[in-house]
């Protein structure tokens, strides 16, 4: 199968965090005998933060935009399978609109929501988002997350049907590694400075600095240069992919805070709760319902409600707790929550009769 995507980035996790998903992903189509081409626009300086790693399992095309898109269109429609993921960065609208002109009788063509609690909402707030029209035309609508009620919204947008993708573990990427011990930390939290997290953050992570001075915090991702921070904690900026195990391996404990609409809608881990899992590393994670459906909370992951809940588990939960804690959680997850079985999820769901393209009733000039 020639699958063709349009993401924001396969190369470089520099303001993406979409990136390991889209590797797990299409790595492990990859190994199924499908043939990957990757569009990607170069905006946000992601080209010049590549990541280091092996993306030859995909064609990488990095683009101009809008400029090439008409080229891009035409490269599309020779595929069995068009993607268009949410997010791209770049004339998103347009795109979400355009590949819909290579659905055709050999065409499916599908849209892959990376964030679809905010999708949603601007679709369900907005009625002249353009790009409400276009959910019912697509053959299919796979979803990063959100569980039964973002399947319930995307129905009722007019969806023919639609179907959550959840994150993996890739274990030749996240994995147990050396501690660095100029990492040491008892918490240690990775995420970019967005505005839908950053009061989660203040209220969880930033809070149980304050009330455990005690202990060692450290704080990366972009953005965060100019905030604020309480003395017991340290900023290390962007942490590309590559030094995830590191980080991970060399804090006592790893957190997890989701945004603000992935904790409403539930059914959401992200990426760093598998590259954790993959690491062995000790998890807290914030509330979100469903995570009882991916691991199992005081057995394989720590839940809080509260940045006092966080400093209840730094001062009562011993190491050899803590690492039993991680222990069980990988192997959790490289029993149930691999990238290769959420491939062959999605070969299953391509292969059903109802996701047949139909013949549009009229062909739109590319």
């Amino acid at each position: 199968m020639k699958i063709f995507v349009f993401g924001s980035s396969l190369v470089s996790s520099y303001w993406n965090g979409a990136a390991t998903y889209y590797r797990g992903i299409y790595k492990n189509l990859a190994a199924l005998g499908c043939q990957i081409t990757f569009a990607e626009p170069c905006i946000y300086q992601r080209q010049e933060h590549r990541d280091e790693g092996d993306y030859s399992y995909a064609k990488s095309l990095v683009y101009n935009t809008p400029d090439d898109i008409d080229w891009l269109m035409r490269l599309a429609c020779d595929s069995d399978l068009v993607i268009k993921h949410s997010g791209v960065g770049a004339d998103d609208a347009l795109l979400e609109q355009r590949v819909l002109d290579c659905r055709s009788h050999r065409t499916r063509v599908i849209f892959w929501d990376v964030d679809a609690p905010a999708t949603l909402a601007s679709v369900e707030s907005d009625t002249a988002n353009p790009f409400r029209a276009c959910i019912p035309e697509y053959d299919l609508i796979f979803t990063y997350g959100g569980g039964p009620a973002v399947v319930d919204r995307y129905r009722k947008m007019g969806a023919r049907t639609c179907h959550p993708i959840y994150n993996a573990l890739d274990p030749e990427s996240h994995q147990p590694a050396a501690p660095d011990p100029e990492l040491a930390c008892d918490l240690v939290f990775v995420g970019n400075r967005l505005p839908d997290r950053e009061r989660r953050v203040e209220d969880f992570f930033l809070r149980a600095a304050e009330l455990a001075p005690e202990f060692k915090f450290i704080l990366g991702g972009e953005g965060w240069g100019k905030k604020q921070l309480p003395p017991n904690v340290r900023w290390i900026g962007h942490v590309g992919t590559g030094d995830h195990n590191r980080v991970n391996c060399s804090a006592r404990m790893v957190l997890n805070i989701n945004r603000d609409s992935m904790a409403d809608v539930g059914f959401s881990p992200p990426t760093r709760v598998f590259e954790a899992a993959g690491a062995g590393a000790c998890l807290i994670t914030d509330h979100w319902q469903g995570i009882d459906a991916f691991f199992d909370p005081g057995k394989e992951i720590l839940v809080a409600g509260s940045a006092e809940e966080i400093v209840h588990f730094l001062r009562t939960v011993p190491a050899k707790k803590a690492q039993k804690i991680g222990e069980a959680m990988r192997t959790r997850a490289l029993h149930d929550h691999l990238y290769a079985q959420r491939a062959l999820q999605v070969m299953e769901i391509l292969r059903e009769p109802s996701v047949r393209t139909e013949e549009p009733e009229l062909r739109r000039a590319v």
